[in-house]
């Protein structure tokens, strides 16, 4: 029998995506879930966005655009950079790209040779070593924990560097853990990478979506450094397929080559919709919905630790609460699995963000109202003391 190929056998489900599926035959059969495991905002996307989707499409703006996207979308984002971060960023070096994957993609096809290892974070986001493994890189984890708030150190990649190491790729905010970088750390660890003649990407696809602080742009520690973003979680846009890659000059065009073959060009309405993203009035709403989030983590975060669930990580962005589960469960998965089906609360096991105890870890997205998070909590506190 014909078989797939071998690399197939090194990228496991999205045990999530699994998990949600269950939850999905529950509803079905009348349950009553309440999702905290896909990390999706609730909110509708922006009114001014969809308005200019739909002006685009009555003006018949459906045809392919250049492959690293549309002109004036790569300077309103270049914009963008100048207005909230203080940097500049050329728009010759922005692509336009069909979500963060799409980004991601593009990079690793154009930097992953057969064998070669990139360091990434563990517990991390598991289709980056995917994807990094679909086009023959080597995924090495570089376990984090508490003492360093879940983000790897230069003294970490530098011992975990070897003479088959292209690079490393990090992620500020974090998912699953929320946990940031701070500028200083973000260079020390590009000059980790630039000692050694590596690469260094960094997903900032959580951007906007942080509580205490900005988080700082990777773009202001060097323009050798591999930006990724997205307009789905900040700007609201998941179903869309939108985001963006800032890259380093010298590969501009191999990644040009790359997207002409790959993908052709990102979605037309889908970017001239975009282009109302970085509008006042889009970025108003915005603003109001980032507080909404905050209002949510403060409310969940003490009350998932009051029954039990420790929260190890500092959540500074994203929607995520990573929390210790070993003190009311000894398998976090077999947790996941029983709080869906006994209490239909549907949240994250350890197993996808990879295997550094991940029997320990349980993740909670805080993406529905605060009512709902009350309820998910009362349902957890009757699962557990019962």
């Amino acid at each position: 029998m014909p078989r797939s190929a071998a690399r197939l056998a090194d990228i496991a489900p999205f045990h999530v995506v699994e998990l949600l599926t269950r939850a999905r035959e529950l509803e079905a059969a009348g349950r009553d879930i309440i999702h905290m495991e896909v990390g999706e905002p609730d909110f509708a996307t922006p009114a001014p966005i969809v308005a200019a989707a739909v002006d685009a499409l009555n003006c018949g703006k459906t045809l392919y655009t250049q492959a690293l996207g549309l002109p004036e979308l790569r300077q309103a984002i270049s914009d963008f950079y100048r207005q909230r971060y203080g940097v500049a960023v050329p728009a010759s070096r922005i692509a336009v790209t069909n979500g963060a994957s799409g980004a991601l993609n593009l990079a690793f096809a154009c930097l992953a040779d057969p064998g070669r290892e990139w360091l990434l974070a563990d517990p991390g986001y598991p289709c980056n070593r995917h994807i990094l493994r679909t086009y023959e890189g080597r995924p090495v984890s570089i376990p984090v924990g508490p003492e360093s708030n879940f983000q790897p150190t230069p003294t970490q990649v530098g011992a975990a560097w070897n003479e088959h190491t292209a690079g490393l790729l990090v992620a500020s905010p974090a998912n699953p853990t929320g946990t940031l970088l701070t500028l200083p750390e973000i260079a020390a660890l590009a000059d980790v990478c630039r000692a050694r003649d590596g690469h260094f990407l960094v997903d900032e696809i959580y951007h906007g979506l942080t509580y205490e602080c900005d988080a700082p742009t990777a773009c202001a520690a060097g323009d050798d450094i591999w930006v990724i973003n997205s307009f789905s979680k900040y700007f609201q846009m998941t179903g869309w397929r939108l985001g963006w890659m800032v890259i380093p000059e010298a590969f501009v065009r191999d990644v040009e080559k790359l997207a002409q073959n790959l993908v052709l060009c990102p979605s037309t309405p889908a970017q001239y919709a975009a282009l109302a993203a970085f509008r006042p009035e889009t970025i108003a709403i915005l603003e109001e919905r980032r507080a909404e989030f905050r209002r949510r983590r403060d409310f969940l975060a003490p009350a998932l630790e009051a029954l039990g669930l420790s929260v190890v990580a500092r959540p500074e962005g994203a929607f995520y609460l990573y929390c210790d589960c070993s003190a009311v469960a000894a398998d976090s998965f077999a947790l996941a699995r029983e709080l869906l089906e006994d209490t239909g609360v549907a949240a994250t096991p350890g197993l996808d963000f990879g295997a550094n105890a991940p029997e320990k870890y349980i993740r909670f997205a805080y993406t529905t109202d605060v009512d709902r998070l009350a309820e998910a909590v009362e349902r957890l506190r009757r699962h557990f003391v019962r």
